[in-house]
């Protein structure tokens, strides 16, 4: 006999509520200044995906900054054009998809946690020189790198579920908000229109298309099994 779907429903808030707390959570405090530096973040993410691709791809980083009001830009030379511009949005999902996921189906948490602390770090040395994104991005390494090797395993796990679950939030926003509701303003989907061809909402309705799929997969592949967080008391 099949479970009725008030009782599959109820298994499922038992079995993820946390989950769905924090992303409700999440969502009333976006407009404030308490989400303000998660949201920062994300975009650090977004400017690190560029100034990844295009090192990957053979470029020249020369100059990498976030600001304050939630904007960032890479300045860059060479390296593979089309991936690069593609990589902003993509790419912060990914990370973002890939620590919400890992968060719940792995115990990698305190290494994870401790590489993109790392990875923010070297990129701030390397290729920030504005105050507030100096600032932005050695701060943020350093409560990332302490939550991950001071902190118990489940503070890691916490956090990579919070970072995760922002740029699922944030990229579709961005990617709407940038580049269909704001075709005009110079985005990422803009120049590539301008230099491969097509219109700035094809290209920014592609990338949304994208985040929306992955964002589906990663919540139906992250959640099939319980996703509530386990403080494990310390052992004596």
């Amino acid at each position: 006999m099949q479970n009725s779907p008030a009782k599959a429903a109820q298994r499922h808030l038992q079995n993820h509520w946390q989950m769905i707390a924090l992303i409700v959570v999440i969502f009333a405090l976006w407009p404030t200044q308490i989400i303000q530096p998660l949201r920062i973040l994300i975009v650090f993410l977004h400017e690190m995906s560029h100034a990844v691709m295009t090192l990957l791809t053979g470029g020249t980083v020369l100059d990498f900054s976030v600001s304050a009001n939630e904007s960032g830009h890479v300045t860059s030379l060479g390296g593979n054009r089309f991936l690069t511009l593609s990589a902003g949005y993509l790419g912060s999902l990914l990370m973002g998809a890939m620590m919400f996921a890992l968060a719940l189906r792995s115990t990698w948490d305190q290494w994870i946690l401790g590489a993109l602390g790392i990875g923010i770090a070297a990129i701030t040395v390397l290729y920030i020189r504005s105050p507030f994104a100096l600032m932005f991005g050695l701060g943020t390494a350093a409560i990332l790198i302490a939550i991950a090797y001071a902190l118990r395993p489940a503070a890691s796990d916490f956090c990579l579920r919070i970072i995760g679950a922002t740029s699922m939030i944030y990229v579709p926003y961005d990617i709407f908000s940038d580049t269909i509701r704001g075709a005009a303003q110079r985005s990422d989907a803009r120049m590539l229109a301008e230099e491969f061809g097509g219109a700035t909402l094809l290209w920014g309705a592609l990338w949304l298309a994208i985040s929306l799929v992955f964002i589906a997969i990663t919540l139906r592949t992250a959640l099939k099994h319980p996703s509530n967080l386990r403080w494990n008391p310390p052992e004596t």
